[in-house]
């Protein structure tokens, strides 16, 4: 499962984006229920960015230790927890790669990533959750059966414009849903980045 990932580097056109935080950190070692950052379409087809809590909180949930950070594509569309946002509260995740670890003992952390220096988008949902009079955003990042693990959904540029896209159909999106994993590079990392709270480039320190 994909319980960590990396946004520690972004070019100039991802930051001149509305909404990129002024005061915008590298973040080696995300973790769920830590502030991330989320891409959504305005209804006018603007791209923006905002900030958001990586654990999905729905306005109706009364438990707060039961916020999912991630969502199955299998059962996403029928998940009351999960299709509404679906089908009205897309976004996208973006990051520089994440990480797994294997191993049935003594699991060893593995970085994935398409490639040195690219970057990627995850699929994901949000929602917003009402506390007196602030809105704080949630999110759950969208995960599909990958090499016996689960793994983020990463959508290419044509799959990020239709997940976006508040009017594509629903048979487009399960299509997005059932697509095939995206092909990564695999480096195996020392044990350093499993101190969760570790934020620093030696979490990419190789075995």
């Amino acid at each position: 499962m994909c319980g960590r990932y990396a946004l520690f580097r972004w070019n100039r056109d991802f930051a001149a984006l509305p909404g990129f935080p002024a005061d915008q950190q590298a973040q080696w070692n995300i973790s769920p229920n830590d502030s991330v950052l989320m891409l959504r379409a305005e209804p006018d087809g603007q791209r923006t960015l905002a900030r958001a809590r990586w654990g999905l909180t729905p306005p109706w949930l009364t438990d707060l230790s039961r916020t999912p950070a991630h969502a199955r594509a299998e059962t996403v569309a029928e998940q009351p927890m999960f299709r509404e946002a679906l089908r009205l509260r897309r976004c996208l995740l973006p990051a520089n790669g994440f990480y797994e670890w294997r191993g049935n003992v003594r699991k060893q952390p593995y970085w994935l990533t398409p490639g040195e220096g690219a970057s990627l988008f995850f699929a994901a949902i949000w929602e917003a959750y009402p506390v007196q009079e602030q809105v704080w955003l949630s999110t759950a990042v969208i995960t599909q059966p990958a090499a016996s693990q689960r793994r983020p959904l990463i959508l290419d540029e044509a799959g990020q414009a239709a997940w976006l896209d508040p009017e594509t159909p629903l048979h487009v999106l399960q299509g997005l849903l059932a697509s095939e994993p995206t092909a990564l590079r695999e480096r195996v990392l020392a044990n350093l980045v499993n101190d969760p709270k570790l934020n620093g480039p030696e979490c990419l320190t190789p075995a």
